[in-house]
């Protein structure tokens, strides 16, 4: 059932299926709740599951303003107060994944357990071209407009920006690309040790978007945590490989029940 909620006067859209204790579904950047549906049909046989459209994707309306982690944990627990959600299941892919940990680290409503799906959260290593690109296109941004005058200025810096950016930056709005811009440098590692709960880790070993060495240092620093990954899948391993997938959380969700 697709339902639709005003938090604050924000507008968030989600989806309720299944019976049983709740879990929160949070997928990531750039998709919606049909993203990660599969995830929650195979979820919806033990538990009722909340599969939410975040502030920015699929029919949830954008931030009014540049949101961080918190702001956007903040509405989830709004959420979940107006839902009378208590105890969930935090499921999170990617950007979602985000989510989950500092709810669980930091957030006033615990969480019976976590799954992080390729989970974003580790600030990515970043090469010495890496950081010449950025402070080379940040001296263009000052210097063009001076030379070649606004309107000419402005065109070529959305050329190099179309050009040398990520899919996700180029194809987002003016908001989420500052959302986007504050959300991936924020490094959630020092949160890591503070989550108490159980957490379970499915990864993708291909995934170049969130690389397994961020899930080894998950899985080493979360105090009760085991790690799942598959071989020859990416960053959506629940879509590289589906039946093992639901094998694996249909095993920890019954598990949760007991």
């Amino acid at each position: 059932m697709e339902k639709d909620i005003t938090i604050d006067g924000q507008h968030l859209h989600y989806e309720v299926t299944g019976n049983g204790p709740a879990l929160l579904l949070m997928h990531g950047w750039g998709c919606s709740l049909t993203t990660v549906r599969s995830i929650a049909q195979t979820a919806a046989r033990t538990h009722t599951v909340y599969n939410l459209d975040l502030p920015g994707f699929g029919s949830s309306a954008e931030p009014p303003e540049t949101w961080g982690v918190e702001e956007y944990s903040h509405l989830v627990e709004e959420f979940m107060k107006a839902e009378n959600i208590e105890r969930p299941v935090l499921a999170g892919h990617s950007f979602g994944g985000r989510l989950a940990i500092y709810l669980s680290a930091r957030g006033r409503i615990r969480p019976d357990s976590i799954i992080l799906i390729d989970a974003a959260g580790i600030k990515p290593r970043r090469s010495f071209n890496y950081y010449r690109k950025v402070y080379a296109f940040k001296l263009l941004k000052k210097i063009a407009p001076v030379i070649l005058g606004s309107e000419k200025g402005e065109r070529l810096i959305r050329s190099v920006r179309e050009k040398r950016g990520s899919s996700d930056y180029s194809q987002a709005s003016p908001v989420m690309r500052a959302v986007l811009s504050r959300t991936v440098n924020q490094d959630l590692t020092p949160l890591l040790k503070d989550i108490d709960v159980p957490a379970l880790l499915i990864w993708g070993e291909n995934d170049t978007a969130t690389p397994m060495r961020d899930a080894r240092l998950m899985e080493k620093i979360i105090p009760d945590c085991g790690l799942v990954s598959f071989p020859g899948c990416g960053h959506y391993s629940f879509l590289d490989n589906p039946v093992q997938f639901a094998a694996v959380l249909q095993s920890f969700l019954s598990s949760r029940k007991k």
